[in-house]
């Protein structure tokens, strides 16, 4: 992950996204720059209009959000549920 948080912030500071400023980047963070790994992602973002995959992820992330909260209501309903099964059974240990 580190290695695109670096084409990020090259790209972001108006730098070309290059193998050099990319290893440069990691050594300045201390992490150590494997050549293979570079040489991919200088690769793999050839020709990628980076702002655009930026917006693109971004509106994404907003249209998944209202699911991911709905997904967390249905759980807490689901845990609610158990909860009660729980705690009627050990009352029925009580009297029973």
């Amino acid at each position: 992950m580190e290695y695109v948080y670096a084409a990020m912030l090259l790209h972001k500071a108006g730098k070309k996204v290059d193998e050099h400023s990319v290893k440069k980047v990691l050594e300045a963070a201390g992490v150590h720059a494997d050549e293979g790994r570079v040489k991919a992602l200088v690769s793999a973002l050839d020709g990628v209009d980076i702002d655009a995959a930026i917006k693109e992820a971004a509106v994404v992330a907003v249209a998944a959000a209202p699911v991911a909260v709905e997904h967390k209501k249905e759980e807490k309903k689901e845990e609610k549920k158990v909860d009660e099964g729980a705690a009627a059974a050990g009352l029925g240990a009580l009297f029973g």
